[in-house]
């Protein structure tokens, strides 16, 4: 008993002179830790004295010092910055759907500003700008070396002032200057229409109104064709949209998905992350998807492509998506002014970040680029078609009823509309195409299927 106490003694001493030698050290290095941080703050502090006693022009303190709160910040990365009460005004009422501005998602990339995309419908739009463009100029004074938010405080300025940029577009051999207009921006979050038997919903971007918007143009277009019936599928247009509010992408992948995680998110604790799971509710009661994304399709619109291209709920088609795979959460600061600092990645239900890669489309469909600017496409008629019923004495079909034509008419008439399509927008042509041939396969694969469950 007593050779046990003193075991028990012994053991108890050893483990306090382990634990003394251990903490020892971490103590010491966070003191020493502690001592660095507040060096380099003094050392801050000193520059910051030095700068506003001895430098060659008065300098506004406040702007300095918000000049190195933003550098602290986009040293980490694109996305994390430093928002004036101005800018931080700004975001929000960018989220509301109404700003002014040229319509145009930028992000920097080796010192250059480069388009994420331009929005629909806006001058930057209008005047041609495209995904991965780089903007190098505002009127002829250079972007190099100036940070994110100054060259977009560059481009800002009056509704009505016109603007000229320098573009540096991949496949022109000289940069190019764009006159553009600033206006007021007013998105409509989703256009909806239908080309012939498809549904076409066009989400330019995730704020406040994205769901909302979807949910109103599906009943009205199923409504209008008189039923959901007469619709053959849907195409998600994703293209060109930067993103936006998470808690819209979720939503509005929701909308198509019965269950299921729709997305993850993983910060740097491990209690940091959510995971956010579909709940029951199709609005289009499973009728086939296809989903179109290009280089300009970021952030909250690859969660939804990733989650309906996961979920094998939707054919995602077009060209790689953008591959901004993190969340960015606002913080508002003292006065008035916000933070916004990349917080987590997201990942898709198979457990992927899109970080980096973007979202591989299940079927690559290029867009045609359009021609070079300042040169002109000849005017090409199609050739005349030549058949049986161009030569002379051809016999006439007289079998066909007066319906048999109204149908071949009608018939003609879609294929005629289809090739008219296919030159405007030749990737939204492949997706409608892809669902009418969906549909047409639907009754025999169906009976397929029903033929391989028989005993």
């Amino acid at each position: 008993m007593r050779n046990f106490a003193l075991a028990a003694l012994g053991g108890t001493a050893l483990g306090l002179l382990v634990t003394t030698q251990v903490a020892g050290p971490l103590l010491a290095q966070e003191a020493e830790g502690n001592a660095s941080v507040y060096e380099q703050l003094d050392l801050f502090g000193d520059i910051f004295e030095r700068i506003r006693a001895q430098y060659v022009e008065e300098v506004d303190e406040r702007e300095l010092i918000e000049a190195a709160i933003n550098g602290m910040l986009t040293s980490l990365d694109p996305h994390s910055s430093y928002l004036s009460p101005e800018d931080a005004a700004d975001m929000r009422v960018q989220t509301s759907g109404e700003f002014g501005g040229l319509g145009i998602e930028v992000t920097q990339e080796e010192g250059w500003v480069k388009v994420v995309s331009p929005m629909d419908g806006t001058p930057a739009d209008a005047a041609g700008i495209m995904s991965g463009d780089f903007i190098t100029a505002v009127n002829g004074e250079n972007l190099l070396g100036l940070t994110l938010d100054e060259a977009v405080e560059l481009m800002r300025g009056p509704v009505g002032s016109e603007i000229i940029i320098t573009v540096v577009r991949e496949g022109e051999a000289e940069p190019f200057d764009v006159s553009l207009i600033r206006d007021t921006i007013r998105l409509t979050a989703v256009r909806h229409r239908t080309e012939g038997d498809t549904l076409v919903l066009r989400v330019t971007t995730f704020n406040d109104q994205t769901f909302p918007n979807l949910e109103e143009g599906i009943e009205s277009e199923i409504e209008a064709a008189g039923g959901i019936d007469n619709i053959n599928g849907v195409v998600l247009d994703l293209r060109n949209n930067p993103g936006g509010l998470l808690n819209q992408a979720i939503y509005v992948s929701d909308a198509f998905l019965e269950e299921g995680e729709i997305v993850s998110t993983r910060g740097r604790q491990p209690e940091d992350g959510d995971r956010y799971n579909a709940t029951p509710g199709d609005l289009i009661d499973g009728l086939p998807i296809v989903v179109l994304v290009n280089g300009g399709t970021a952030s909250a619109s690859e969660i939804v492509a990733g989650a309906l291209q996961d979920h094998h709920r939707a054919i995602v088609v077009g060209t790689q998506s953008f591959g901004k795979g993190s969340v960015q959460s606002v913080m508002p600061l003292q006065g008035n002014g916000a933070m916004r600092l990349t917080t987590a990645r997201y990942y898709t239900p198979s457990g992927r970040s899109i970080q980096a890669l973007g979202i591989s489309p299940d079927i690559i469909v290029e867009q045609p680029r359009p021609a070079p600017v300042g040169e002109e496409v000849e005017d090409e008629t199609p050739a005349r078609r030549f058949g049986e019923a161009n030569l002379r004495g051809a016999l006439q079909n007289d079998s066909i009823s007066d319906e048999d034509r109204t149908l071949l008419e009608q018939d003609r008439a879609r294929a005629e509309a289809a090739a008219a399509l296919r030159e405007e927008d030749y990737q939204l042509a492949y997706a409608i195409d892809l669902l009418r041939g969906l549909r047409a396969l639907g009754p025999a694969m169906g009976a397929l299927e029903q033929a391989s469950v028989q005993p």
